[in-house]
């Protein structure tokens, strides 16, 4: 079945590319979503809100589960749960409806995604071949939100809204049947054997409640009553995860897992680059939109290039770099391209012309998170066994999806209170609104300088390593 290993990957690629695509394609039609099914302000919020709940709640869990129940099998039961829901979300009469079908669509994406990484692991365990399929995924994690963005916009003018979800049941299906096909059979462990409820049920609450927190604190505001108090619900409940897992005979999450350093270290830096990256897209769709008067189609266009040069650096040049010069050099290279980006971006004026001022920074990041994101992926993978690889890769799912939310809402709520504050002493609209996203972006310069410095002092590799790396040059 080695012949069938690339097909395979196009078929896992599939699954991820439609889960990271539906967190931001309904972004540009939340508008007419409203108008149709009646969603109040607040209410709105919701259509995300609960898709990202059960997305990044059950990441942990759900890889996990492959390592137990069998990946192939997990994939296949996500796929199928994912699809179906996209069905129920494009025909949703209310906005009840709509949401609870989002969630159901999050459960889903949830149980394809966790166990991705991990299946391509053991598809390519040649350090060359497991590179490019590596950077095949990255591309997909790290250029979907762009890609939903344009996809959103089009469909919405081009259709309805109701067809950004019902696109997903025709390539849903297909993905399913050439899933049966393609992907070996695996058993795993043995859930009677290592199933833990109760840190399962822990663990799915505090990241659950957790992400609740992140994605309301645009409403309550950080230091409001709501935000602190399930802020502290989240950690109590993580706690008592970390107890439960030291107690537990066979745990969910292994907590010597977390000893390997280049898997925890490359967690904490995936979950600065997501931060600052995905904040980056929200941050930069207003800029288009509220600032230099896009259309819902043009800003859709307008994003493309991020995910083109992304998908150029990490499908045809990350493969090559990491196996040449290793991934810490190439780490060093793409977070700085990302730092020279964000500071691009933070001087942009508000009558910027598109080739001038937004195309140089987008490249700038698109080739830094091209490079960026397979490197770190394979070297956190690298100090992991093939059994815990399934949990691995959830951890990093759920990292990815943590740093996602926690940056979306970081950024959004920097820009809007700097811009209220500008409104506030009586400074024109489109000052302040500039203002707020100068300052954003400012703020993801900084959280790209701690990356770097976390890279280039904790990743850095032992002579060793860089003696046999200048060998192989």
């Amino acid at each position: 079945m080695s012949h069938a290993r690339w097909p395979a990957l196009a078929v896992l690629c599939a699954g991820a590319l439609m889960a990271i695509v539906d967190e931001t394609i309904v972004a540009v039609s939340l508008p007419v979503i409203q108008y149709d099914l009646g969603f109040s302000r607040s209410g709105l919020a919701w259509v995300t809100g609960s898709y990202l709940i059960a997305f990044a709640g059950l990441l942990l869990l759900s890889g996990r589960l492959g390592d137990l129940a069998g990946r192939r099998r997990v994939f296949l039961a996500g796929l199928a749960t994912f699809t179906v829901a996209s069905a129920l979300c494009a025909l949703a009469w209310n906005a009840p409806t709509l949401v609870a079908a989002r969630f159901v669509q999050g459960i889903g994406a949830a149980a394809m995604t966790a166990v991705i990484l991990g299946m391509i692991v053991t598809l390519f365990p040649a350090p060359k071949e497991r590179a490019k399929a590596i950077g095949a995924f990255s591309f997909v994690q790290a250029s979907g939100g762009s890609i939903g963005t344009l996809a959103g916009g089009l469909i919405t003018e081009a259709v309805s809204w109701h067809w950004i979800f019902l696109v997903n049941v025709p390539i849903g299906a297909v993905a399913f049947v050439l899933a049966t096909r393609l992907l070996a059979k695996d058993t795993g462990t043995g859930v009677v054997r290592g199933a833990d409820v109760p840190g399962a049920a822990l663990v799915t609450a505090a990241l659950m409640t957790a992400i609740y927190t992140v994605i309301r604190v645009e409403v309550h505001g950080w230091a409001s009553a709501h935000t602190l108090g399930f802020g502290a619900l989240a950690l109590a409940l993580l706690a008592a995860f970390v107890i439960r897992q030291t107690r537990a005979s066979n745990p969910l999450l292994p907590l010597r897992i977390l000893r390997s350093v280049k898997l925890s270290s490359g967690n904490i830096a995936m979950f600065l680059l997501v931060f600052s990256m995905f904040g980056f897209m929200f941050v930069t769709v207003l800029y288009l939109r509220e600032v230099l008067g896009y259309s819902a189609r043009d800003t859709g266009f307008a994003m493309l290039p991020v995910a083109v040069m992304i998908g150029l650096v990490s499908l045809g040049v990350s493969a090559r770099v990491n196996t040449r010069f290793g991934e810490w050099p190439v780490l060093l290279v793409g977070v700085t391209s990302m730092f020279a980006g964000f500071v691009l971006f933070s001087v942009a004026p508000s009558d910027a012309s598109f080739a001038a001022h937004v195309l140089p920074p987008q490249l700038l990041l698109g080739f830094g998170s091209g490079l960026s994101i397979p490197a770190l992926m394979s070297l956190g993978m690298s100090g992991v066994g093939e059994r815990e690889a399934g949990l691995a890769s959830g951890l990093f799912s759920t990292v990815q999806q943590m740093g996602a939310a926690l940056g979306l809402s970081v950024l959004a709520v920097v820009a809007a209170t700097r811009t209220e504050g500008l409104l506030a002493e009586g400074r024109e609209r489109a000052e302040s609104l500039l203002s707020g996203f100068h300052l954003a972006y400012l703020v993801s310069a900084g959280v790209s300088v701690v990356t770097l410095v976390f890279v280039a002092v904790v990743l850095r590799p032992s002579r060793t390593m860089r003696a046999r790396a200048a060998v192989s040059v």
